[in-house]
C-alpha cells in the first residue's frame, strides 16, 4: 500500500465502522483502513452473512454483487448501531475479456449514514486458484489438491448428481480429511464421482484474502479524496466514456476515451483522460476498419 500524506488528514480518524463478515475479512481490511484512515473495525458476531448467499449454492444470491454487499453492510450497521459500515462480496467466473482464464471479481462498499452516501470499489483479477475437478478416486483428488495450493487453501467436496446440501463438506484442510470426504462423496454419488472444488470463502483462501486487502487499500485512498464542491469524502472514478478514436480512420471506437470521476453525495463530476495516456485505438478494434 502506498504511503498517504498527512496534508489531507482523514475525517474518519478514531472512528469505528462495522464490518459484516463470517469469514475473517477483518484480517485483510483492518490494516489498510487503520493505516490510511485511522478507522477501526467491529465485526458483529450475530450477523449471518450466509443468508444473502453462499459460494457452494445452498443459498443462492438474490441480487447483484453491489446490492448484496450493501445489504451485508446494513445488517452490520443495524447489529452494532454504528453509522459507518463495510462489507464485501466476491464472484468467480471466466475473465470478461480473457475467457480462457478464471477471474476473481471483488467489490467492497462503505456506507456513511451520517454524511448520507456510500461508495464502492471493484477489482477484477486473474490472480485466483478458483477451480474444480470431478474425481473418481482419492488419487485424482490429491492431484487437483496439489494444483490448488492445498492445504494452505482449503477445499470443498460434494457428490456429483446428489444435490443434498448435507452431503457437502467444506473447509477441508488436511489430507486424511480430504480422502475421507472424497470416498464418502463417491459412495453418495449416482455417477460414482466426487466434485472437488477450491473453497473460495475468504478465511479459507489466502490468495483471495490478499486481493481483498488490495481492495481495502484502494477504498481507503478513495475515502481520503474529497469532493471539491461539497467536501464529501469518496470522490473517485464511477464510470467511463467510450469513443477512443481509431488511429486509422479517426472514427470513435467502443474503447474508453475518458474516465468519469464523481462525488457520491452531490454528484458533481469531471471527465479525465485515460490513465495510460492512450490517445488512439489500434485499427483492429475499429468497427469501420475491421468490421
Amino acid at each position: 500500500m502506498r504511503r498517504i500524506r498527512e496534508k489531507n488528514p482523514s475525517i474518519y480518524r478514531n472512528r469505528v465502522a462495522s464490518l459484516a463478515t463470517k469469514h475473517a475479512k477483518e484480517c485483510a481490511l483492518s490494516w489498510p483502513l487503520s493505516r490510511a484512515l485511522g478507522i477501526s473495525l467491529l465485526v458483529p458476531m450475530s450477523v449471518d452473512t450466509d443468508v444473502l448467499g453462499t459460494f457452494t449454492g445452498e443459498t443462492p444470491r438474490q441480487g447483484t454483487m453491489l446490492e448484496t454487499a450493501l445489504s451485508k453492510a446494513r445488517l452490520g450497521m443495524k447489529a452494532t448501531g454504528l453509522p459507518l459500515g463495510l462489507a464485501s462480496e466476491g464472484s468467480f467466473a471466466p475473465h470478461p475479456k480473457i475467457w480462457l482464464l478464471p477471474s476473481d471479481c471483488e467489490i467492497l462498499v462503505f456506507i456513511d449514514e451520517e454524511e448520507g452516501f456510500f461508495v464502492s470499489e471493484q477489482l477484477i483479477t486473474t490472480t485466483t486458484n478458483s477451480g474444480l475437478s470431478r474425481c473418481s478416486s482419492e488419487v485424482e483428488a490429491l492431484k487437483f489438491a496439489a494444483r490448488s495450493g492445498f492445504p494452505a487453501h482449503f477445499l470443498v467436496v460434494r457428490p456429483v448428481g446428489n444435490d443434498d446440501p448435507d452431503c457437502i463438506r467444506k473447509g477441508i484442510r488436511a489430507e486424511p480429511e480430504l480422502r475421507k470426504a472424497v470416498h464418502g462423496a463417491i459412495m453418495q454419488s449416482p455417477a460414482k464421482l466426487a466434485q472437488v472444488e477450491t473453497d473460495m470463502r475468504a478465511h479459507a483462501n489466502p490468495t483471495r484474502m490478499k486481493i481483498i486487502r488490495r481492495l481495502g487499500a484502494r477504498l481507503a485512498r478513495r475515502l481520503r479524496t474529497l469532493c471539491s464542491v461539497c467536501g464529501c469524502p469518496g470522490f473517485g472514478m464511477t464510470g467511463t466514456e467510450p469513443g477512443l478514436p481509431c488511429a486509422g480512420c479517426g472514427l470513435p471506437t467502443s474503447l474508453v476515451l475518458r474516465e468519469i470521476h464523481s462525488c457520491p453525495r452531490c454528484q458533481f463530476d469531471i471527465r479525465l483522460p485515460r490513465k495510460d495516456g492512450l490517445l488512439f485505438s489500434d485499427a483492429r478494434h475499429c468497427p469501420f476498419c475491421n468490421p
